[in-house]
């Protein structure tokens, strides 16, 4: 297998600049790139240790730098790995990448440090795909799933199912095949438990994968209602700059104004929007229609009304477009107006949050209404979890095979029937960890990462 190298820092300026080397040839590479002040070689010392020196191409002085080494077994990829630390200037960065290129390395693909990781045996395939869940976690709660699953939390919770049902199969194959030896057994009664069992485990983390998700991906958020109640000052309160337009002019917002917060540990994907309303003019009427479109697409809706104006037909048309979704009705400007009657609102929202977007009081309660509406309040991040619809469909059709194999048992079939049909689940059980994924569907996954991991 040949020697990768690739910029694992961003491509910034920054204070530091990585140039990763792995495969059997990396230490060979990185002593041909890089001095040491004590004229020290990286071949002659051990792993996890540095040496501090110049980065060279040729006879060519490209910066000051910092060599590390970890041998194999023990580095991230399980290979020889050298990281040589330089300042982390753009173009200094690209020239000790290039010098290694010439030394005799090749670049490194998308995600592959982390595909000779998980071909190694350094990690599980779950635990790869979460590498790059925590390269993108905008949110800690976010980011504690996806080190869970990393630290193996899916896997063992996976393992666990796979290797009941492998051993009650062990059990039926050494029964049919040895009727004559004193084996064990296996009584309907019990594989019907474990059958059942295993089946209650993958309900769970199917029934869990859209909470998950949302804490994971952020919710598309849509922020609506009649203009001037007081969207964009919500909008800016949310982001914590000014970043929609706010004035006393109604129709000031036309278009749709985007921004990406966390609220209760969420990541919310914001869309201002134009205020609804029937309006003749005919580019405030394009906006209407923008918004309401991004209304009826949008995971969560925070509804704004006015406390210091009558409820009003466009409220009531707004409510409607409402009804059936996690809407949460926010009455805005409290600072104003302490007492509004919500009779018509409490029927037709999961929350009702009393607000003060100019001042920010209620902020606090409309956090806890998000994380209540979107049921992540009670999610435990520590638990196993699926983050992504391979793994997602992989529980779906081993379910689907045990579900199966209960029906078989139940109806009376042949233990032949029940195990071939156990056999299926395991098989989908083994891909979703890796353990028998084929190389494309392994490819595909690690195509996803970005160069440099």
């Amino acid at each position: 297998m040949s020697t990768i190298a690739a910029i694992s820092t961003g491509l910034a300026a920054g204070g530091i600049g990585i140039v990763r080397i792995s495969g059997e040839d990396a230490i060979k590479i990185a002593d041909s790139i890089f001095r040491s002040l004590g004229g020290k070689k990286i071949a002659d010392i051990s792993g996890y240790s540095a040496l501090y020196g110049k980065a060279v191409d040729g006879k060519d002085v490209l910066d000051t730098a910092v060599a590390l080494l970890f041998r194999a077994p023990k580095s991230y990829t399980g290979e020889d790995v050298v990281e040589i630390s330089c300042h982390g200037g753009i173009y200094v960065t690209k020239r000790v990448l290039r010098a290694a290129l010439s030394a005799g390395a090749v670049p490194a693909e998308p995600g592959e440090f982390t595909k000779r990781a998980f071909l190694n045996g350094k990690m599980d395939l779950t635990g790869a795909e979460s590498v790059m869940n925590i390269i993108s976690a905008r949110g800690e709660e976010a980011e504690k799933i996806a080190l869970g699953i990393l630290e193996g939390g899916l896997f063992k919770e996976i393992k666990k199912i796979s290797d009941k049902l492998l051993y009650d199969m062990a059990l039926l194959s050494a029964w049919v095949d040895y009727p004559y030896e004193e084996i064990e057994e296996l009584s309907n009664e019990n594989l019907g438990g474990d059958i059942r069992e295993s089946m209650e485990s993958l309900e769970k983390l199917i029934n869990n994968y859209d909470t998950g998700r949302i804490i994971m991906e952020g919710v598309d958020t849509a922020i609506v209602g009649r203009p001037n109640v007081g969207k964009s000052t919500l909008m800016n309160l949310l982001s914590g700059t000014e970043r929609s337009i706010v004035t006393d002019i109604a129709g000031t917002t036309r278009d749709i104004v985007e921004d990406t917060v966390t609220l209760g540990g969420i990541v919310l994907h914001l869309s201002d929007t134009a205020g609804v309303r029937e309006t003749d003019d005919a580019v405030e009427s394009i906006g209407v229609d923008r918004a309401i479109k991004r209304l009826e697409n949008a995971q969560l809706v925070l509804a704004v009304f006015d406390a210091s104006r009558p409820f009003s037909e466009d409220d009531r048309r707004l409510m409607q477009l409402c009804k059936g979704k996690n809407a949460i009705g926010i009455i805005n400007k409290t600072d104003l107006v302490k007492n509004y009657l919500t009779d018509e609102l409490e029927e037709n929202f999961c929350k009702l949050v009393f607000i003060s977007a100019k001042t920010g009081e209620g902020k606090d309660e409309l956090e806890n209404a998000v994380v209540s509406v979107l049921g992540t309040e009670n999610f435990d991040t520590s638990s196993a979890a699926l983050i992504n619809e391979r793994q997602l469909e992989c529980c779906k059709n081993a379910l689907k095979d045990l579900k199966e194999a209960k029906e078989a048992l139940a109806l009376g079939l042949t233990m032949d029937a029940v195990t071939v049909c156990l056999d299926s689940a395991v098989e989908s059980l083994l891909v979703l960890t890796g353990e028998k994924a084929t190389e494309s569907v392994v490819n595909e996954i690690f195509a996803q990462f970005c160069v440099g991991k």
